[in-house]
């Protein structure tokens, strides 16, 4: 990680390979997001780190980005979290030099890799905040799953209310543990999506789930396959996990409806591909496969 402290805040350096307006697309892609806020070219996000909760103004600087704090002046290792988290959150410390050189020798990522030069696989660090925004979007459309996470953040976490705004951190699994299906039934959950994410919960406080667990083991089938003796957690919610949070560079969700129709828009065709077909494309993208992934949401927010 490379940053610099200016105490009143701190620059965190990036690669040439980084494009913050990029990023911001991505992050600004709906306006039910609840967990940070772009405004006037700015992220606005609340972190919370082992000292206390801050919030965070994050911008573009000539060869980083700037860090400042809106509210209150950090502690030295409280600033150092902010550098850690910044650094992990836009997959800082990949050279993702290599993905444009297989970029410009297949015909489907060819047509948007230069377009999004700089754009990084935006991460979710917390993995129970990964898992459960992946289960959560199952089987349902992208606005209604953000308004379920809009929903089960402004019920279950906490919030610092500011003459910015209002500033959200996601419900921690010890506060989801103490919770009954009802609970989120009443906010339009289903009860297995509620079933699961109490269970996720629960074997997480209990020390079954962690993710320095998962960091810990060799190579993405192990890693999917243990992933998968969880209620709740399937093939595509695991890939989608492993991209965001692990940052596991084979992982892909390959039954993904926002990546067939990208891909449908990007051949041209009248059908979606076949699972067969994506795995033949897949075959040019390999040790890319998450970041071919992240390239093909991108281009359907055009």
């Amino acid at each position: 990680m490379e940053w610099i402290d200016h105490k009143t805040s701190i620059e965190v350096c990036t690669p040439k390979e980084f494009n913050f307006e990029e990023c911001l697309v991505y992050l600004d892609r709906s306006e039910l997001e609840t967990l940070h806020q772009v405004k006037d070219g700015c992220i606005y996000k609340l972190l919370n780190t082992k000292d206390e909760s801050i919030l965070v103004r994050i911008r573009s600087m000539y060869d980083g980005v700037q860090v400042d704090f809106p509210l209150n002046q950090p502690s030295i290792n409280c600033r150092e979290e902010v550098a850690s988290y910044i650094w992990e959150w836009f997959d800082l410390e990949r050279n993702i030099s290599p993905f444009y050189d297989v970029a410009k020798q297949d015909r489907i990522l060819q047509k948007f890799s230069n377009k999004y030069y700089g754009l990084r696989m935006i991460g979710i660090p917390d993995l129970f905040e990964a898992l459960t925004w992946a289960i959560i979007g199952q089987q349902i459309n992208l606005t209604f799953a953000y308004t379920l996470k809009k929903r089960f953040i402004e019920q279950f976490g906490k919030c610092i209310n500011c003459e910015y705004g209002d500033f959200w951190l996601f419900p921690t699994y010890q506060t989801i543990t103490t919770l009954e299906v009802g609970d989120l039934r009443k906010l339009q959950f289903s009860v297995r999506k509620a079933e699961y994410i109490i269970e996720i919960a629960k074997n997480m406080s209990n020390g079954n789930l962690t993710k320095e667990m998962l960091l810990q083991m060799q190579g993405y089938e192990q890693i999917k396959k243990f992933l998968m003796k969880f209620r709740g957690i399937g093939a595509w919610t695991a890939d989608y996990v492993m991209m965001r949070c692990l940052r596991h560079s084979s992982a892909f969700p390959l039954t993904d409806v926002g990546i067939h129709n990208a891909l449908k828009l990007q051949l041209e065709l009248d059908h979606k591909p076949s699972i067969i077909e994506i795995k033949e494309m897949m075959e040019k993208w390999k040790g890319w496969e998450a970041y071919s992934a992240f390239y093909l949401w991108r281009s359907l927010y055009e």
